[in-house]
């Protein structure tokens, strides 16, 4: 699951026209969505296959490049980074990943509780959650505290995530059994459900961890040196 192994796989399961659109409100808050759902959303991400040029986000002059710099720089963004390196390590599971999940499922808003009852950044719920804690865990805090614990959270959703990854096959699917269930994947022959809200979500996670690894990729590539011609040659630092 490490960033330089799965990049070729990746782009087998990404989605030839998955598009994400966006607009930051008044507060500064990016919302997300996989269509325009008002006037207020524009499109500021599709595959590499659909580039798009001078998008903007509107009131923040934002193109889709500056969203991926948001993401990386934001406040609300930044406070959890070193967060989700700890979780990547804990699981194998890019911090990339989790980033694009948790952009997905709650806007980075830690207070946020679906009507169905998940909590908190990566929107996981109670009954789920007591399943990835360990015992010393469990023992230590009630998993409603857990949750609500942004450390706990994005590292119960990495748990959660590299099992259901190792049990099901597949990003992809692992996935999709977040947001439908495992069961439903299963029923559907173990690939992702026909089911318009599961494709969107796998799709538009897919398509921002795509672009956030290839920002990784390329924040490594800006560090490197080439030596000049004076030190191409075994020696040359010493005369």
């Amino acid at each position: 699951m490490r960033t330089g192994l799965f990049a070729l796989a990746l782009c087998a399961a990404l989605p030839a026209r998955a598009e994400l659109w966006a607009f930051v409100d008044g507060a500064g808050v990016a919302h997300f969505a996989d269509r325009a759902i008002d006037s207020r959303y524009t499109p500021v991400l599709r595959s590499a296959r659909g580039e798009m040029e001078g998008d903007h986000v509107p009131g923040k002059t934002m193109t889709r490049t500056n969203l991926l710099t948001w993401l990386e720089f934001a406040p609300e963004v930044k406070a959890v980074q070193p967060l989700l390196r700890e979780a990547e390590a804990a699981t194998g599971i890019d911090a990339e990943l989790l980033k694009a999940l948790i952009t997905v499922e709650s806007g980075y808003r830690g207070d946020s509780v679906s009507p169905r009852g998940a909590v908190g950044l990566m929107q996981i719920t109670p009954a789920t959650a007591e399943r990835y804690l360990t015992r010393d865990e469990a023992a230590a805090r009630p998993v409603d505290e857990h949750l609500r614990d942004a450390r706990s959270n994005i590292l119960i959703g990495a748990r959660m995530l590299a099992d259901l990854w190792r049990r099901l096959g597949g990003v992809d699917k692992a996935l999709a059994a977040w947001n439908a269930g495992e069961a439903r994947v299963r029923q559907a022959g173990g690939k992702v459900p026909a089911i318009a809200e599961t494709r969107s979500h796998v799709h538009m996670v897919l398509e921002l961890y795509w672009a956030l690894l290839q920002q990784r990729q390329l924040g490594l590539a800006r560090e490197l040196k080439l030596a000049g011609p004076a030190t191409d040659t075994p020696g040359a630092a010493s005369r």
